[in-house]
């Protein structure tokens, strides 16, 4: 049992080795990433190779369902010019969710709950949508930060606030993902934390600890759906970005 409910955000390194400045350790951060990204890539490799069958089996439902949900999320916020991107926002929605629900199983870690992975993320999918509206509109994208109609007085108030309100854009959509599973995970191990220590006690509380346990059951649940949701907050803030950038407003 860890002492503080914060302990099982803890980076450990299993291997520490290093060059200078430089720190190549192999820690459970980067263990977890690489499972994540490891079952994301042999679930959808073992459809590839092996079929889809016309009587498809539970986990052929759940990707189709995952496939067409975002299918659908993309057509739906970016449109027909938006198709081409679909890899990529569905790799990310893939890998928060697994990444979001693999750290609800025990003695794991949960990756999205360090805001460093989720910057990443959220960096990821800001710097695409410069490089994409760049590439459409050229220099006409700063008109970005100014409205249409702003007379020159206002621009000097307007401009800066555009600006900074653009560059927190990433930093909102990290905090947010970062911010649910660390409270989340933290309200569970602080309910499972008192149970233990009812359980421990003996006499009546023993009997008594029950009662945490059955609400831990509730948020976990809980927990499951917000990793989903999470999973897909952030993909459908991506494409309102994305769309941004494509239509210029």
């Amino acid at each position: 049992m860890f002492y503080s409910p914060l302990e099982q955000f803890q980076i450990l390194p299993f291997l520490s080795f290093g060059a200078g400045l430089f720190d190549f350790s192999i820690t459970n951060a980067m263990i977890t990433t690489g499972l994540g990204l490891g079952f994301f890539l042999f679930a959808y490799y073992c459809l590839s190779v092996y079929g889809l069958n016309c009587f498809p089996t539970r986990w052929q439902l759940v990707f189709e369902s995952l496939y067409v949900s975002t299918a659908g999320l993309v057509w739906d916020s970016v449109g027909p010019q938006g198709q081409k991107y679909f890899p990529f926002l569905f790799a990310i929605f893939s890998f928060i969710l697994i990444s979001n629900v693999s750290g609800l199983v025990p003695y794991s870690f949960t990756i999205t709950s360090h805001l460093i992975q989720t910057m990443l993320l959220a960096l990821t999918v800001f710097i695409g949508v410069i490089i994409i509206c760049a590439s459409t509109h050229g220099f006409h994208m700063l008109s970005l930060f100014l409205p249409g109609g702003t007379s020159m007085v206002l621009a000097f108030l307007l401009v800066p606030i555009e600006i900074v309100s653009y560059i927190f854009k990433p930093l909102s959509l990290a905090v947010r993902l970062f911010a649910n599973m660390m409270a989340g995970h933290t309200l569970l191990k602080v309910i499972a934390g008192f149970a233990w220590a009812m359980m421990g006690s003996g006499g009546l509380l023993l009997v008594a600890h029950i009662v945490p346990l059955a609400v831990l059951v509730i948020l976990f649940g809980l927990e499951l759906a917000v990793a989903l949701i999470q999973a897909y907050v952030f993909t459908i803030l991506s494409c309102i970005y994305i769309n941004d950038a494509i239509v210029l407003h």
